[in-house]
């Protein structure tokens, strides 16, 4: 496949309006982006096959959850994050030390700039348990609720 020009000179709300006057499904047109680079940018620090399993699985969890609460209209963007801390955390009796997860989804027509998706709190609370509980090597789960300006929507 090539890209034909000028698609490549796009912006992404121009290429989701192309899309939708050559008659593509809306599913295609207006899934959500994948950073080029994949992965990595959404693992803070090194990047290593458990580093990569504990994002897929969190994820997962959370599209799962939007896909579910039939809440993903209108988020432009949507993933797990994972930072390169630790912190303390009890699990049982025990004291542990593991990461945290950071979920981001934005709301943007554009890209340009992006506003924090307004999930409920008790849709939040779901998902930081069932991450917490189902992903090993997570203790903490926080929501980015900061624009675009002045942040990015990726973390990195």
């Amino acid at each position: 496949m090539k890209v034909v020009e000028p698609l490549r000179w796009l912006f992404k709300d121009e290429v989701r309006d192309v899309g939708r006057k050559l008659g593509l499904p809306e599913n295609v047109v207006d899934r959500e982006p994948f950073p080029g680079p994949g992965l990595a940018v959404r693992i803070l620090g090194e990047v290593t096959p458990d580093r990569v399993e504990i994002v897929q699985d969190a994820d997962a969890i959370f599209r799962e959850e939007i896909r579910r609460n039939g809440l993903q209209v209108g988020i432009w963007q949507s993933y797990a994050a994972l930072l390169d801390v630790r912190s303390v955390g009890v699990m049982g009796d025990e004291r542990t030390y593991e990461r945290p997860i950071v979920l981001r989804a934005v709301k943007s027509e554009d890209a340009m700039t992006a506003d924090a998706f307004p999930f409920d709190f008790a849709f939040l609370s779901l998902v930081a348990r069932r991450i917490v509980n189902e992903v090993k090597g997570v203790n903490r789960v926080l929501y980015d609720l900061t624009s675009k300006p002045p942040a990015t929507i990726e973390w990195e």
